[in-house]
């Protein structure tokens, strides 16, 4: 079959051909029918974030995928042959060390990908693979940001830096679960237009002056992985406001005042992935038409070109929101 993969030791990437893996026991092989190209693929590449648990020096992409179940492994008696599922794109070891789908074991770049059938969740049947495939990392991260890190509350106030692939989910769920205010803040005037599509109250260029009016903010969430981002941030919030920084710099995080600081009370929050709770919450929210990702996909291109799909986000030609590829 065909797999794009990088060789981890050059941060070599090329779609080739390699066996149709086989399930073991508790585990299903699914023909794969969409996967999500993510920020994180792209920091793969460039050296910004490495495998933490990877046996070898290789392996195929893809963390966010749903498909069809093609084959059963020993002893799953959970799903049949022909049943729609997403993937949950991580779990946790027996030493409680994070595990992820296409970092550090084989994931969805491919015609086929093997996981534990513990790792699945079945979607409806109205929700095509392609918007099914981001909710595991593009969708399920800002959920799991905003309710579980944040703890956000209906009636709070908060900022999205950075409305690209994640962050721009982040403005639809805290609209979902009914925030008083919501302000995308971003740099590029069609990322801005689209927060404001989808549902954010207010759409500031970082230098816009008029955001310094809006100081006060319980929350805000860094999704744009840039250092001035947190100074920003920060000077938003209200007191006992959260900064959550979900977007990688690889710099130090600076506080520029601890004064104002530790007299507003704000908090600083890291954040990574999510819980396969977050993931099957969203599957339901998509059930019970709450959640519509009709607009996420930006577009579909080939296994083929997974390259290509790759350069597209890091340049973000033509404002991407998710690339999905399928085999």
């Amino acid at each position: 079959m065909k797999a794009g993969r990088i060789t981890v030791s050059t941060r070599k990437f090329s779609v080739t051909d390699i066996p149709i893996p086989q399930p073991d026991s508790g585990e299903v092989r699914i023909k794969v029918g969409a996967a999500g190209v993510c920020l994180s693929d792209v920091h793969f590449l460039d050296g910004t974030l490495s495998p933490g648990y990877l046996k070898g020096d290789e392996v195929t992409l893809g963390h966010e995928v749903a498909g069809t179940i093609d084959e059963l492994g020993q002893g799953v008696h959970t799903y049949v042959k022909g049943d729609r599922v997403l993937v949950i794109a991580g779990e946790r070891n027996e030493k409680n060390q994070i595990t992820t789908l296409g970092f550090d074991y084989d994931g969805g770049y491919a015609e086929y990908v093997v996981t534990k059938a513990a790792l699945l969740v079945k979607i409806p049947d109205n929700l095509p693979f392609e918007e099914a495939a981001i909710i595991p990392d593009a969708v399920s991260t800002p959920w799991a940001a905003i309710s579980s890190t944040a703890k956000m509350q209906k009636g709070e106030s908060a900022a999205v830096f950075g409305v690209g692939g994640l962050g721009i989910h982040a403005v639809q769920l805290l609209k979902l679960i009914g925030a008083s205010k919501v302000i995308a803040i971003d740099p590029r005037p069609e990322a801005r237009h689209k927060a404001l599509e989808i549902g954010a109250d207010f759409a500031f260029d970082p230098a816009d002056e008029e955001l310094k009016k809006h100081r006060g903010l319980n929350a805000a969430f860094d999704f744009a992985g840039v250092t001035p981002v947190r100074k920003q941030a920060l000077s938003l919030l209200g007191e006992q406001g959260r900064l959550v920084i979900v977007g990688i710099a690889n710099e130090p995080i600076t506080i520029p005042n601890d004064m104002a600081f530790t007299y507003m009370r704000t908090q600083i929050l890291g954040h990574y992935g999510s819980e396969p709770v977050h993931t099957k919450e969203l599957v339901e929210f998509i059930k019970h038409g709450k959640l519509n990702l009709s607009k996420s996909v930006s577009e579909v291109m080939p296994l083929d070109q997974a390259a290509q799909a790759l350069e597209k986000l890091e340049k973000k030609i033509g404002n991407p929101i998710r690339i999905v590829l399928k085999p």
